[in-house]
């Protein structure tokens, strides 16, 4: 694969890419700067708008206008148009140690995100929650050290979630007309070495693709959780690949400089940038919040 900087943005975390198929747009977060992006690659521009927290992750409304965005305040919605907030949900109030993390649309239009333990600890005191288009916010898994890697199979029934710090990579059974997921088993574990699975995407064969933000690549994982192939990147801390373009043959990587050792910047300015490199089978679209 042929890897290019599509965006030279340096991020402190970023982190959450989603492709806009309607807007041929890409939007991504950097956690940390924070504030939420959206680059256009036919012209290369970037907008950026500030957060008034570390952002987690994004999930794009059916509206058009707007985006459900996860700050370390709460779910809120913001408006493209008017540049507000609106509350909708903050069910770690009070967990003063937790901040929310990745996140995604599923392919009912339901909104999930999970937490991640902001200390040092790391401890399994996180969570994965499922905001339903009503307003219903359940919380779905329990003892998450850093909740992360969600996607969807091609038909919608396979979910699959990752623990940076499990580390490991589970499928779960899902229900598209309730949420509800079932039957969860390990589709890998990938170490230090392989990759700490960050965030993930599926392709239309059903393979998983994980950031392995320790190791510099990315891996795809057949259905069985065989790892197929252990992809070099441009820079040492892929975070989050998504895919997008005219014919969903283009992944993209974000990437942080967040602890990051000088030595290792030096060498490779560009870690935090964005990056593209095609694909031969397109990937699962994203869906858009129904509510």
């Amino acid at each position: 694969m042929e890897w290019r900087c599509v965006l030279d943005a340096r991020a402190i975390v970023g982190e959450g890419p989603v492709w806009s198929p309607q807007e041929q747009a890409l939007y991504w977060v950097d956690i940390l700067g924070p504030a939420l992006h959206r680059f256009d690659p036919a012209t290369g521009a970037d907008r950026a708008w500030p957060m008034p927290a570390p952002i987690g992750c994004l999930g794009l409304c059916r509206s058009g206008d707007a985006a459900l965005v996860a700050l370390k305040t709460g779910v809120h919605r913001f408006s493209f148009a008017t540049g507000s907030l609106t509350f909708v949900v903050h069910p770690e109030e009070g967990v003063t140690g937790n901040r929310y993390n990745d996140g995604k649309v599923g392919p009912d239009g339901r909104f999930w995100f999970g937490s991640m333990d902001d200390t040092p600890a790391r401890a399994k005191v996180a969570a994965l929650y499922c905001l339903d288009p009503g307003g219903a916010c359940r919380r779905m898994v329990d003892g998450l050290s850093c909740s992360n890697g969600l996607a969807w199979s091609p038909d919608g029934r396979i979910m699959y979630l990752a623990d940076s710090r499990g580390p490991w990579v589970r499928a779960y059974d899902y229900d598209l007309i309730t949420g509800d997921i079932a039957n969860p088993r390990l589709l890998a574990e990938p170490d230090h070495d392989v990759g700490r699975p960050d965030g993930g995407a599926v392709d239309m064969d059903g393979f998983y693709w994980s950031a392995g933000v320790s190791a510099g690549r990315v891996n795809r994982f057949a259905p069985d959780g065989t790892l197929v192939q252990s992809i070099p990147v441009p820079i040492p801390t892929p975070t989050c690949c998504c895919f997008g373009g005219p014919d969903m043959k283009t992944l993209f990587i974000t990437s942080l400089r967040q602890n990051v050792a000088p030595e290792v910047l030096a060498a490779t300015p560009m870690t935090g940038s964005l990056f593209a490199a095609e694909v031969d089978v397109p990937g699962v679209p994203v869906a858009r919040f129904a509510g």
